[in-house]
C-alpha cells in the first residue's frame, strides 16, 4: 500500500512538474511576445517621420509669391480707386441737384433723380463685376501656388523620407505643438525660389 502510495505520489509529482514546466514555457513565450511587438512598434515609429512647412515664412520669403501678391494688391488698389472716384462723382452730382432743386421744374427734378439713380445702379453693378473678377484672379493665384507647392513637395519627398508633410500657420493651424527639428520650411523656400517662375504643371 505504501509502495502504491509512493508510486501515485511520484506520478502526481511528475505530472505537476510537467505542468509547471509547460506553464513556465508558456509564460516565457508570453513575456517574449510584447518585447517582439515593442521592437516592431519601435521600428515602425522610427520609419514614420513627419515634417511641416511654415506658410507664413513661405509667403514672406518665396519671391514668386511676393511678386504675384504685389500685382494682385496693385490691381485691388486700382479697382478701389476707380470705384471711389466714381462714387465721389455721383455724390457731387447728387449734392449739386439738391442745391439746384428750387430752380428746376418738377419734370426736370424727376428726370435728374432718375438719371442719378440709374448711374448709382450702374456703379453698383460695375463694382460687383470688378470684385468678382478680382476674386477669380485671387482664387486662380491661390490654386497655382498650391499646385506649385504640391509639385515641389512631391519631388522633394521622392525618397519617401517623410510619411506626412503638414502646413503650419500661427493661430490657424490645428498643430498644437511642433518640433523645430522637423521644420523643412527653409529647404522648401530655397528650392522653390531656385525654380523661379517655372510654370506650375
Amino acid at each position: 500500500m505504501r509502495t502504491r502510495n509512493q508510486i501515485v505520489t511520484k506520478g502526481l509529482l511528475a505530472t505537476l512538474t510537467a505542468g509547471l514546466f509547460m506553464a513556465c514555457q508558456n509564460n516565457k513565450s508570453a513575456n517574449n511576445a510584447p518585447a517582439a511587438s515593442t521592437t516592431n512598434n519601435a521600428a515602425t515609429a522610427a520609419s514614420f517621420k513627419i515634417a511641416y512647412v511654415d506658410l507664413d515664412s513661405l509667403e514672406a520669403r518665396f519671391e514668386y509669391f511676393k511678386e504675384k501678391r504685389a500685382e494682385l494688391e496693385k490691381k485691388q488698389q486700382s479697382m478701389d480707386n476707380t470705384l471711389q472716384a466714381k462714387a465721389r462723382s455721383l455724390q457731387n452730382e447728387f449734392e449739386d441737384l439738391q442745391r439746384r432743386a428750387q430752380t428746376l421744374t418738377q419734370e426736370q427734378g424727376e428726370n435728374a433723380q432718375r438719371s442719378i439713380l440709374a448711374k448709382k445702379q450702374q456703379l453698383e453693378q460695375e463694382a460687383a463685376q470688378m470684385r468678382a473678377t478680382y476674386s477669380e484672379q485671387e482664387a486662380k493665384f491661390n490654386d497655382e501656388l498650391q499646385t506649385r507647392l504640391d509639385n515641389f513637395l512631391e519631388a522633394f519627398n521622392k525618397d519617401k523620407r517623410f510619411a506626412y508633410i503638414f502646413s503650419y500657420r500661427k493661430g490657424v493651424s490645428n498643430i498644437l505643438w511642433k518640433d523645430s527639428n522637423y521644420d523643412i520650411t527653409a529647404e522648401v523656400i530655397k528650392g522653390m525660389n531656385e525654380q523661379g517662375a517655372t510654370p506650375a504643371k
